[in-house]
């Protein structure tokens, strides 16, 4: 299940990859472009740094905060969770007023309407800012995956879809040996790029109150120094997302096999996995962790007597997973399903 990882740049260290899925069905080939021994499309290296935005990583406690999972390019998902969460109306426009969710990663791939995921969760995020809420998109390891010019589970539809945006440059010779049906999305994710820079606006792990929320989850080697850790962890990812860096620093706590988008260790119930959970949670100074990335077939699920909380229910149309949200509200959590 591991495999090496070349990407845009270089990337030390290997990600965990997925088997792509089989493709009968008449669509060009999963795209991880032709990259030879150094990656594919390195991002152009930038004149001077580029600014990167300052985000807190810990946030106040909220009366309630609803999470929901994994939504890869179905809209129509996205917009019912949000609304099941109380978030939007009818129209996607955000109804929550000081309501707090967070959506933990994993926005892109597998589905076709991954621009307007992007595009309405940007919208949403300012409005529930101007309401007194707030609205924590963060990056998933298929968002990195995009970033780092792995294309392996982009749909047909999702590479047309990044066709013909502004801000795209794709006339450099980096872009020279990615397949042509991909230059537009490739140029939109690469660091820098203006996907990218969307992106870049995006913590990778966040703490709201006294719970972590996180794509697969945060390890104890991956805070030795508590939040202070966490937060140059976030600050690292959107340094090499705006194209200011390599991927070096991230490549163990983030894109490695255990990094904190791609380990799986809390997905199931054992003894040992209990034990680091608790031992990360005690150094953040939390009492529970919301993950994603693995999908919870029966639906939403908790683990270690309740200080893990595992939230993707396969919801988009590629899972055929049912609609699901987390609430929290103080000590109480609990799964909300869409009736129907």
């Amino acid at each position: 299940r591991l495999a090496a990882y070349a990407t845009l740049l270089t990337l030390a260290g290997a990600c965990r990859m997925e088997p792509p899925p089989a493709r009968g069905d008449g669509q060009r080939p999963p795209v991880q472009a032709d990259r030879g021994d150094s990656g594919p499309a390195p991002a152009p290296t930038p004149a001077s740094a580029v600014p990167v935005p300052s985000l807190p990583t810990r946030f106040p406690a909220a009366p309630v905060v609803m999470a929901l999972g994994d939504v890869h390019g179905d809209l129509t998902a996205t917009r019912r969770a949000l609304r099941l969460a109380g978030a939007i109306d009818a129209q996607d426009r955000w109804i929550g007023g000081s309501l707090v969710v967070v959506q933990t990663g994993d926005q892109l791939d597998r589905g076709d309407e991954e621009q307007a995921i992007l595009d309405l969760l940007e919208q949403l995020r300012g409005q529930a800012e101007q309401a007194g809420g707030a609205l924590h998109v963060l990056l998933g390891n298929h968002e990195l995956m995009n970033a780092a010019g792995d294309m392996r589970y982009v749909t047909e539809g999702g590479f047309d879809d990044f066709q013909g945006i502004e801000g795209l440059r794709l006339d450099d010779a980096a872009l020279a040996q990615v397949p042509a049906h991909a230059r537009a999305r490739v140029a939109a994710f690469r660091p820098g790029g203006p996907y990218a820079m969307v992106l870049a606006q995006r913590n990778t792990a966040v703490i709201v109150g006294d719970s972590v929320f996180v794509h697969g989850g945060v390890l104890p080697e991956h805070v030795p120094q508590g939040l202070a850790s966490l937060e140059r962890l976030n600050a690292d990812v959107r340094q090499w997302l705006v194209g200011n860096t390599d991927a070096g620093p991230i490549a163990d706590s983030v894109l490695s096999p255990e990094g904190v988008v791609w380990t799986r260790l809390y997905a199931e119930d054992d003894a040992a996995a209990c034990a680091r959970l608790g031992e990360a949670l005690a150094r953040l100074e939390a009492a529970r962790m919301v993950v994603g990335h693995t999908v919870q077939q029966q639906g939403i699920t908790s683990g270690c007597d309740g200080r893990v909380w595992r939230i993707d229910v396969g919801m988009a149309a590629y899972y055929g997973g049912t609609v699901q949200v987390l609430r929290i509200e103080g000590d109480q959590v609990q799964a909300l399903h869409l009736e129907g």
